[in-house]
């Protein structure tokens, strides 16, 4: 686990060093927004610095900044220094504020029962099938009862999972990267975990939590020549 967690760390701190805020886009996923409205748009502006919520790889924080921006309190946590060091210019160019960490979502650095939702934003897909579920384990630690997980994740209909090759698949679900020159994000040369939303669900389950909210989006790239799916859960802890 460690020789992976150390390749995507240096590849994110590489890349973030290099390119700066162009490393990633800079306003939030559209499916997190519509996450955030089905669950929380609704409480009022005054009331909202009561819940917390935190999004795990959180990058420079493109999806974090609406989120504090709302009202609501901020956390995020990354093992890219450089990532979090941009998430700080971020929060300060929007006038906001996060309480931010550089860590690993294996061993999330917060107390049990501390979070009403936690956000997985195209970042644990970095995580082998095992190393997974340490995450999830630790998702479901710092939620509180009742608490929310919304993930946004590659799905396995993916050509990029379907024609990897010259990839090498580490385990069932997961690439060593992304090889093949046309693909969608060929270059990214970490490992990559493709799911399907029947294997989510049951991940789901296991790991003390109902899923309520699964669906899947599918976007095209090269002129509609590569379809590339990604699942788009919400789950409870009971």
């Amino acid at each position: 686990m460690k020789d992976n967690l150390d390749l995507v760390r240096n590849w994110y701190n590489a890349n973030y060093t290099d390119r700066g805020f162009d490393a990633q886009r800079l306003y939030p996923n559209e499916e997190f927004c519509r996450f955030m409205g089905r669950n929380f748009f609704s409480i009022p502006k005054k009331e909202r610095k009561n819940v917390q919520i935190l999004e795990i790889g959180c990058g420079s924080c493109a999806n974090l900044w609406m989120v504090a921006n709302e009202g609501f309190s901020t956390y995020g946590l990354d093992i890219s220094k450089e990532s979090i060091n941009l998430g700080y210019k971020m929060m300060k160019k929007r006038h906001c504020k996060a309480d931010l960490k550089i860590g690993s979502m294996t061993n999330i650095p917060w107390a049990d029962n501390s979070f009403d939702a936690v956000a997985d934003i195209l970042a644990a897909y970095c995580l082998e099938e095992e190393n997974f579920k340490f995450c999830i384990n630790e998702v479901v630690r710092v939620l509180k009862p009742g608490g929310k997980f919304f993930s946004y994740t590659p799905g396995k209909k993916s050509m990029a999972y379907i024609d990897y090759h010259p990839a090498i698949l580490i385990d069932s679900s997961t690439l060593n990267g992304i090889h093949r020159k046309n693909s969608p994000f060929s270059g990214n040369h970490f490992p990559h975990r493709f799911v399907s939303p029947d294997e989510y669900e049951k991940q789901m389950i296991n790991a003390g939590m109902k899923v309520r909210y699964l669906e899947t989006v599918t976007r095209t790239y090269r002129n509609m020549n590569e379809d590339f799916e990604f699942v788009v859960s919400e789950a409870i802890k009971i």
